[in-house]
């Protein structure tokens, strides 16, 4: 298989496409999450700032999963924050100061775009009986809606 990366221009395969931007989606949250980490504040600051902690590392670990994927295909993984930002559905995060229920809220999107690429992933790689990527996308899928149903429930 040849190696393809979007940024040389070469025409990537759909489920290297799909994969880079997953990544993409996922490095973003991570960094937005990040960022609620540090900046959270109030009455739920100890619940938030521990609960975010845990899902950035647990972000950090993805993102070098679906890296190590686009690798084992043949094809090189995207990188840098502008070219990630670009590639990226999920909106960057106001830095300084939100009510904590507002960087809840923001992180639901994000982890409902990242979702909906997982379910790209899969779908590309559904198509091209690629199981492996697959199961890699539906886990992913899997922990984004325990994320998901986590925090909507703190926002009840």
């Amino acid at each position: 298989m040849a190696t393809k990366t979007i940024s040389q221009g070469v025409a990537a395969d759909p489920v290297v496409t799909a994969l880079n931007k997953l990544l993409a989606d996922s490095y973003s949250l991570m960094a937005d999450t990040h960022l609620a980490h540090w900046n959270v504040e109030g009455s739920d600051f100890f619940q938030l700032h521990t609960a975010f902690q845990s899902q950035y590392e647990e972000l950090f670990e993805a993102v070098d999963e679906i890296a190590e994927r686009i690798r084992a295909l043949g094809s090189y993984a995207e990188g840098g924050l502008g070219r990630l930002a670009k590639l990226s559905d999920v909106a960057p995060l106001p830095g300084g100061r939100l009510p904590a229920k507002d960087f809840v809220a923001h992180l639901i999107e994000g982890h409902e775009k990242a979702a909906a690429s997982c379910k790209g992933v899969e779908n590309a790689a559904q198509e091209a009986d690629d199981l492996e990527t697959q199961d890699l996308a539906i886990k992913r899928r899997q922990t984004h809606q325990k994320t998901l149903w986590m925090l909507n429930s703190f926002l009840k």
